[in-house]
């Protein structure tokens, strides 16, 4: 049985796990009678959820911590060892404003694409989002208060140089740590030979990092079992019940922005190269997105399969991908277009068309200004609605209206991320010439 279930590849497994999880939370949430003694009386929900946190989200976060432990060691080998292999720094500009372009480009498609849906299906009509609890007004306030702590988008620019690399590195600061990492790589190109020995430190460090990862990845199927059956367990259906249409909305956004666009426009038409291989290729990355609902804590995996599966050279792997994994948000920019909607329909406002250019516009912008910031989404989705002239006091209950659900909209948000960021992995290593296109279209098919 084992033999049988190791024989499975990773994505089939994390497929597995989820669908496991699932069922696992549901039977939990749905199946856990009410509890009555002389003192105190819960109900099945109740009951439930104390489930969840209890035997479910340990394990589950312990698997989070196992991947998080590798994000930095994996940003800084992966980078200096990618941006060594360029061989020329001019390498390095060619690469990342084809990078940032692309991303620029995608980002501004998804939020044109999440106000399309929006207007299509109309989430907001009809809904009385003066409802939300005390409780969850106090926590947003206190979320957006943290986020606005972080200053404006020039002090968010400045603080990508870090005073103290050290301490930057320690706190986990990934933006921080990018730039480090390049400035080591950059370096090491111009102080030629006499660098060898750093470079091939970082090369075997590299490797062992990767290899490390690939353990930890062993253990996906079954932390993401226990995540999905924490979140079922705890939130069950019946949160989507006020926001379904919303939830329809960008799930089926998300859905249409991975398919159509990074598939068949992007891999197939643009790229020439099968949707089938690039989709099996990403499924285990997608996977750990899903249950997660963290691009950063997915790098490792994003990384992995990016090299493994679809041939993208490390040195473009190592340095694309950390830099989509914080300022490509694909699915927060269709989230925040669809928010703008739902906000502009539930208070009964007529957009023009100039509001709907500015909701891309800014939307666009400040993804990529505000990425690495604490509860980015939530500040993000007030700088946009302040645009079509929703007031500071409209828009906290707004987003305390949509909070207590917002796990389970951040999970498809991640997974449409990280599937972007591979998309524009394997379009700059094509451009580069760096990707093994035998591997790609044969490797994923294992």
């Amino acid at each position: 049985m084992f033999k049988s279930w190791q024989a499975l590849t990773l994505w089939k497994r994390v497929l597995v796990g989820l669908v496991l999880g699932l069922g696992l939370g549901l039977a939990v949430r749905y199946g856990t009678p009410e509890s009555v003694n002389a003192k105190t009386t819960l109900s099945g929900f109740e009951r439930a959820a104390a489930i969840g946190d209890t035997w479910f989200k340990p394990f589950g976060d312990a698997f989070v911590r196992l991947i998080k432990m590798l994000i930095i060691p994996l940003i800084v080998t992966t980078l200096v060892s990618g941006v060594t292999a360029m061989g020329d720094p001019k390498k390095l500009g060619s690469l990342g404003a084809r990078t940032i372009g692309l991303y620029m480009l995608t980002t501004l498609f998804a939020v044109s694409l999440g106000l399309a849906m929006g207007t299509l299906i109309k989430p907001g009509v009809g809904v009385e989002y003066n409802t939300a609890s005390a409780e969850d007004l106090a926590s947003v306030t206190g979320k957006m208060a943290a986020a606005e702590e972080a200053g404006g988008f020039v002090d968010r620019l400045l603080n990508i140089i870090p005073s103290n690399p050290v301490a930057a590195l320690s706190d986990g600061q990934v933006l921080p740590t990018i730039f480090f990492s390049l400035m080591i790589g950059i370096g090491i190109l111009f102080v030629g030979k006499a660098a060898d020995p750093v470079r091939h430190f970082f090369d075997s460090a590299a490797e062992v990092v990767m290899r490390i990862t690939m353990m930890v990845m062993e253990l996906a199927p079954y932390g993401v079992c226990a995540l999905m059956a924490w979140v079922m367990a705890t939130k069950g259906i019946e949160v989507l019940s006020n926001l379904l249409w919303l939830a329809i909305a960008l799930y089926a956004a998300c859905i249409f922005q991975i398919i159509f666009v990074y598939g068949f426009m992007i891999i197939r038409l643009f790229l020439g190269l099968p949707l089938k291989q690039f989709f099996r290729g990403i499924a285990d990355a997608q996977g750990v997105a899903f249950s997660t609902a963290s691009s950063s804590a997915t790098l490792p995996v994003t990384i992995s399969c990016a090299e493994t599966n679809l041939g993208v050279d490390k040195s473009v792997a190592g340095s694309v991908l950390p830099l989509g994994a914080t300022i490509n948000m694909d699915g927060t920019a269709i989230y925040l277009g669809l928010v703008a909607l739902f906000a502009a329909q539930a208070d009964g406002l007529q957009l023009e068309m100039s509001q709907y250019v500015m909701v891309a516009m800014t939307a666009t912008l400040v993804s990529i200004g505000a990425a690495g910031i604490p509860s980015a989404g939530l500040l993000l989705a007030a700088t946009v609605l302040s645009v079509i002239g929703i007031s500071a006091e409209q828009s906290l209950l707004i987003i305390a209206f949509i909070f207590p659900f917002d796990r389970l909209l951040d999970m498809m948000r991640t997974l449409t991320n990280v599937s972007g960021d591979i998309a524009v992995a394997c379009t700059v290593a094509k451009w580069e010439g760096e990707l093994n296109e035998d591997v790609f279209r044969n490797e994923a098919e294992v």
